[in-house]
C-alpha cells in the first residue's frame, strides 16, 4: 500500500473513507441489500461472460454448435454457462425487488428523482441484456424470440422502423441480426450499464440513503 500511496497520494484516505463510511441502522436488513446483490450478479455475469465469449461464435451457422461445445467439451464450460444463466435471472429478480423497495419506502422522492430515473434505466438495461443473451444460443426458441423482439421494437413510434432495420440488418431478417445482438450484449449494453451504475452510486454517496418511512 505504501508503494501505491507514494504514486497516488490520497488514495489511502479515499479507500479508508469508503470502507469506514457510516451506514444508517435502518438499512441493516436484506431489503436494503438488493441493490448490492444486483451489482454482484452483474459482476458475476461479466466474469463468466468473458469466459464464454472466448469460445462462442456469433454466426448463424456456428452459434448453436459453439454453445454445445462450451457445454459438453470445454473444461468448466457447463458450470460457467450455468452460473452466467442463473446470475442473469437473479439480476433481473434482484433489480425488480430493489425498485419495489425504493418505491414502497418513497426513496424516489425529492431530492432523489434523478437517481430513480437512473435506476429505471438500469432496470430496462437489465431486461434488454437478459433478452439479448437469450438470443445468442440461436436455437428455434431464440430465433423466434429475436423476431418477436425486433417486431416489438419496430412498433415503437417515430424510431421504430429505424430500430427494426438496425437490429435485423436490413428490411428483412438477415444473418447479421445475430452478430448485432451479440455486440449489443457483450459491448454496448454492459458499457452503458457501467456508466449508469457509476452515476447511480455517486448520487447515492452524495445524497445519502433515504430515511425510513
Amino acid at each position: 500500500m505504501k508503494w501505491i500511496e507514494e504514486r497516488l497520494p490520497g488514495i489511502g484516505k479515499v479507500a479508508k473513507d469508503v470502507a469506514e463510511h457510516p451506514v444508517p441502522s435502518h438499512t441493516l436488513n436484506v431489503f436494503y441489500c438488493l441493490g448490492g446483490l444486483t451489482l454482484i450478479a452483474f459482476i458475476v455475469q461479466v466474469v463468466t461472460g468473458v469466459f464464454l465469449a472466448m469460445y462462442y461464435k456469433p454466426t448463424p451457422e456456428a452459434a448453436y454448435a459453439s454453445v454445445q461445445m462450451i457445454t459438453n467439451e470445454v473444461r468448466f464450460g457447463s458450470m460457467m454457462r450455468s452460473i452466467h444463466h442463473w446470475a442473469a435471472n437473479f439480476m433481473v429478480i434482484f433489480c425488480f425487488l430493489h425498485m419495489l423497495r425504493v418505491y414502497y419506502t418513497g426513496s424516489f422522492k425529492k431530492p432523489r428523482e434523478m437517481n430513480w430515473v437512473a435506476g429505471s434505466f438500469l432496470f430496462i438495461l437489465t431486461i434488454v441484456m437478459a433478452f439479448t443473451g437469450y438470443i445468442l444460443p440461436y436455437e428455434q426458441l431464440s430465433y423466434w424470440g429475436a423476431v418477436i423482439g425486433v417486431e416489438t421494437a419496430g412498433s415503437l413510434p417515430v424510431v421504430g422502423e429505424m430500430a427494426k432495420i438496425m437490429m435485423q440488418g436490413g428490411i428483412t431478417v438477415s444473418p447479421e441480426m445475430l452478430s448485432r445482438f451479440y455486440v449489443l450484449h457483450v459491448l454496448v449494453l454492459p458499457a452503458i450499464t457501467i456508466a449508469f451504475l457509476v452515476a447511480h452510486f455517486v448520487m447515492i454517496r452524495v445524497q445519502g440513503i433515504s430515511d425510513p418511512m
